[in-house]
Formats: C-alpha cells, sequence, structure tokens
C-alpha cells in the first residue's frame, strides 16, 4: 500500500464493480475480435474518475488500483459492426469477470462480476491559464465527493460501453482481497494512457505504454510525464479544445452555489 501520509489531501477513493471488464489496446477499437487485458488501464480508470466528476479545469491522476477479486475470463461470441461491407461479422470478445461471493448469481454486487479500489486526486490544468480563476479546490473537491456519492454523474463503464460499472466511495486497503498475499506478478508492455493536447501544452496527441507489476493485487501507477517508465509514441497532430465560462462551461463558485441552495447540506471542503 501506498504511504497515506504522502496522500494528497484532494484524493478520491472509491469501489468500482460490474459483471465484466474489458480493457483493451485501442488498436483493437476499430474492429476484429477482442481480449481483455488482466489489469484496468490508467486511461480506463481515469474515464472513470471523469465521470463521476470532471471540469477542463482540473487533471485526473490515477495513482493505485486493487485488484479485489481473482482474475477470470470469459469469451463471449459477439456480432460487431462491419465497417467495410456494412451489416454484421462475427467475433469472439474475451472479457474479464471474476467468481461470485453470493449465491444469487442476479446480484449486481456479490454475483460473479470484477470488482476494484481506486485512488486518484485531481491537479490543476495549467495549460488553461484562462481557467485560472475556476481552480477553487474545496469547491471542486466538495462537488465530486458529492458525486461519486451519488454513483457519478455520467454512466460507469469499465473498459468498453458494453460493460456497465457502479461507484460507492470506500477506504482504500480496506476488505480481504484474493491477491492479499500474492507477492510480485510482472506483466509484459502494456497501454497505459493518451497525452492529448491540452493535458500537455502542445498540439499532438500521443499514446502511452508502460511495463505493470502487481504488488499483492496492487498496482501504483506511473504519471503519464514519467519519462523513466513510460514509453511515449506520437500519433498525430490535434487541435486543442478551448473552454471558457462566458461560452461552453459553468464556474465551479456558481455550480457550488447552485448546488448548496438545492440540496442545503454541500459544505466547502477546506483548502
Amino acid at each position: 500500500m501506498a504511504d497515506r501520509r504522502k496522500t494528497p489531501r484532494n484524493t478520491l477513493e472509491f469501489k468500482v464493480w460490474g459483471r465484466y471488464a474489458l480493457f483493451t489496446d485501442p488498436l483493437t477499437r476499430v474492429g476484429g475480435e477482442k481480449c481483455s487485458y488482466h489489469l484496468p488501464t490508467y486511461e480506463a480508470l481515469k474515464g472513470i474518475c471523469k465521470s463521476i466528476y470532471w471540469k477542463p479545469t482540473l487533471i485526473w491522476h490515477v495513482d493505485q488500483v486493487r485488484l479485489m477479486r481473482r482474475i477470470r475470463t470469459q469469451a463471449r461470441g459477439m456480432k460487431p459492426l462491419e465497417y467495410t461491407s456494412g451489416g454484421n461479422t462475427l467475433a469472439i470478445y474475451t472479457y474479464l469477470t471474476g467468481d461470485a461471493r453470493s449465491k444469487n448469481l442476479l446480484d449486481i454486487t456479490d454475483g460473479p462480476g470484477v470488482e476494484y479500489q481506486v485512488r486518484a486526486h485531481f491537479e490543476w490544468n495549467e495549460h488553461r491559464p484562462a481557467l485560472e480563476q475556476d481552480r477553487v479546490e474545496g469547491k471542486h473537491f466538495s462537488i465530486a465527493q458529492r458525486s461519486l456519492e451519488r454513483g457519478g454523474r455520467q454512466d460507469i463503464f469499465l473498459g468498453t460501453r458494453d460493460c456497465q460499472g457502479y461507484v460507492t466511495p470506500c477506504e482504500f486497503g480496506s476488505g480481504v482481497s484474493d491477491y492479499d498475499n500474492d507477492g510480485p506478478l510482472d506483466y509484459a508492455l502494456m497501454f497505459h494512457s493518451f497525452s492529448y493536447p491540452d493535458e500537455t501544452g502542445t498540439s499532438r496527441l500521443g499514446t502511452n505504454f508502460w511495463r505493470p507489476k502487481l504488488e499483492n493485487g496492487v498496482l501504483t501507477f506511473p504519471r503519464p510525464d514519467d519519462t523513466d517508465q513510460i514509453v511515449h509514441k506520437d500519433i498525430r497532430a490535434m487541435p486543442f479544445k478551448a473552454f471558457g465560462e462566458s461560452h461552453n462551461m459553468q464556474s465551479v463558485s456558481s455550480e457550488f452555489e447552485h448546488l448548496q441552495a438545492e440540496t442545503g447540506s454541500l459544505v466547502e471542503a477546506a483548502e
């Protein structure tokens, strides 16, 4: 486990679970058969954080994930779209799943499925100086906590759209994991994340890879800019999307006041 003294104060800890997960290399998204990585990718978990709460003012950084159930796989026949000729084609998708903890196989919490504990925090997007007035940490964090308690603002997906997930607050490291005493397990080169122009300050889209090492079921992610662990590949030019409070976003102060008036219970976290 990570030293909690080093945990940023704007850290969210939550449990995410679902019946299936499909964490793949983006190269396989264009069609054909798909086989899930055994481990969640940084980008997939970051996407879950953004589904809970996101503003262009901030960037989510996933620190750790803890696997709670033994890795199992299940192959299923699918009929994806045939992009070249139209219609459908046949393919095999291999999903992640896990052993049930309940005799009721329809139980969405303890039935067969995957379950992870996630620890993540946010930092300001320094490449958006126009949003500097929106950097009110206490209000952002309070709204993020409220959104997590209500299951997120957008649908939660475990890798792909057909793998519905659910989130709830938890204490990272609590409870028993099937991997608690398994020791270290090394993996080969694996997709980590995308480098988007608005998060890097460049006009290029890039992709990042790394070599994960599971320690007693806990995976500690490097940051996308960690040149010691990340293998970066440039993909193509991409424009920088602009945001502004005057045309396509609501300031956190305005949203906080609205939620406070609506619920009467939202309290700004201490900064």
